[in-house]
């Protein structure tokens, strides 16, 4: 039922009633606050206010309606596609609502979008919180990890009520300030970027056991089953044992997951995070070769067409290695991807000022997210302790990675060599081999750069000063002699 004459009651309202949107106003409502919801169509207002009559929500069928619903200072949610519709709600919103109200951008907004809203808000008197929410549908309803970022004093209004929504870890609520203007938005960016590489290096390993090895389906459920009470214990490799234990409805006796077709679809947050980390000179090839698999996988003719031209389609046992192996070149990537995203958080924040807690911001993907996981426990103990800048660096991943690289080696190299694509495995191990040699190929690569365009390049003994050589010149002068 619709209520419109309903005035300063209500603690907080949710704009948009999609699946999250609907999901997240039940939240606040199961945790005893009164929400309003407004949807463009109202028939999904009345529908939702309805089922679910005992949430009490407001229904309102005006944004106007759902302004004067909220008590002051108003705290507004909008889970709306990201994009135009956001500036939409914002140009119908600005006019109505008054100083010190608060809109909360909860979808999945590219950080400039929310930079760019928020220096608009700069100049209105109401204020603007860009957050991430993650954990699906089902963290929407039943505790989210919530990564809200932007103006500091709004957070201060917000902390208790999204405190009493979010996911609820033995470390805390999984809710945090992340720093100022777009850092929510670009905390939960990368945090989607991980979330690639973790899917594709799990993804790999999987086939790497069924294929390489020849494993059963139930075996390889039973592996991960077994993973999952390992250091690698994570919500994603939970999920991934499910998934080798379900059977096809439409083909009894089958694996659901061999009726699925091998083509993957994204949303884009993989790669709004490859190109933050170009824009900021980070290295995430883990993450960036996930997101170049999901685009390579797009066009299923061209590689049907590809393996038939080249047979590809031999057999593809592994040798020399083992399920232990495969565990371990899991893990040791799973560092390397983890280390390459904070190492962008890390730079996002000096670079753009957000000032972001890298400690905290594990702490809270500890629970209601999808890379939820046992080890971000030490991920963050180690940010908030060691004194280093990259998580593999860090003395507690040390000798985890040190342990395991043989494993990883021989994991890539057996994979290699059997024609089984493990572009995540691959990419995580080239970029530890890069990290961990002082003296690589770079150097010829500054000597072609001064060579054709005179860029200059330094010496070992003289570090910070540009040094060129007129390299014909020298050649013809040894030609000479």
């Amino acid at each position: 039922m619709t209520q419109e004459s309903v005035e300063n009651e209500c603690d907080v309202a949710v704009i948009g009633l999609g699946v999250m949107g609907a999901n997240l106003a039940r939240n606040f409502a199961s945790r005893g606050h009164r929400v309003a919801i407004f949807n463009r169509s109202p028939e999904a207002t009345r529908e939702l206010a309805s089922h679910y009559a005992e949430a009490g929500f407001v229904a309102c069928e005006s944004l106007e309606s759902l302004v004067r619903a909220v008590r002051k200072p108003r705290r507004l949610v909008l889970m709306v596609p990201a994009g135009p519709p956001v500036d939409a709600c914002l140009d119908a919103l600005d006019a109505l609502i008054e100083k010190d109200d608060i809109v909360i951008d909860a979808g999945n907004s590219l950080y400039t979008d929310t930079d760019r809203r928020s220096a608009r808000a700069e100049n209105a008197p109401w204020r603007f919180v860009g957050m991430g929410v993650s954990g699906g549908s089902e963290g929407a309803l039943l505790g989210p990890s919530i990564m809200p970022g932007g103006d500091p004093e709004a957070w201060d209004h917000l902390r208790p009520i999204l405190e009493s929504i979010s996911a609820q870890a033995d470390s805390g609520p999984c809710v945090a300030y992340c720093g100022r203007g777009s850092a929510g938005h670009f905390v939960k960016m990368v945090h989607n970027g991980i979330e690639y590489g973790d899917m594709q290096l799990i993804a790999e390993s999987a086939v790497l056991l069924r294929m390489g090895l020849n494993l059963e389906a139930g075996r390889v459920a039973d592996l991960f089953s077994d993973w999952n009470r390992t250091e690698l214990e994570s919500y994603l490799i939970e999920i991934t044992a499910d998934i080798f234990r379900t059977d096809d409805p439409e083909a009894p006796g089958s694996l659901l997951l061999d009726g699925i077709l091998d083509r993957a679809g994204q949303k884009g947050t993989g790669r709004w995070t490859a190109e933050a980390a170009l824009a900021l000179g980070v290295a995430i090839p883990t993450i960036s070769a996930a997101v170049d698999a999901r685009s390579l996988s797009s066009n299923r003719d061209r590689r049907v067409a590809a393996q038939a031209a080249f047979g590809n389609d031999q057999d593809r046992r592994l040798e020399g290695v083992d399920a232990d192996d495969i565990r371990s070149a899991l893990y040791a990537a799973k560092i390397a991807s983890y280390s390459q995203g904070f190492d962008l958080l890390a730079q996002a924040s000096q670079e753009r000022d957000y000032g972001t807690n890298l400690a905290e911001v594990a702490r809270i993907w500890k629970a209601g997210c999808i890379i939820r996981a046992g080890f971000l426990d030490r991920v963050s103990e180690a940010f908030r302790s060691d004194d280093t800048d990259l998580l593999a660096l860090a003395p507690s991943f040390q000798a985890e990675l040190a342990e395991r690289i043989p494993s990883w080696r021989r994991v890539v190299a057996a994979a290699f060599h059997a024609g089984i694509s493990i572009p995540g495995l691959a990419a995580s191990l080239a970029w530890f081999d890069t990290l961990t040699t002082a003296r690589g190929s770079t150097n010829l690569i500054q000597a072609q750069r001064d060579y054709f365009g005179s860029h200059t390049y330094e010496r070992v003994e003289n570090p910070g000063v540009a040094h060129h050589t007129d390299w014909a010149e020298e050649v013809r002068s040894k030609r000479a002699d």
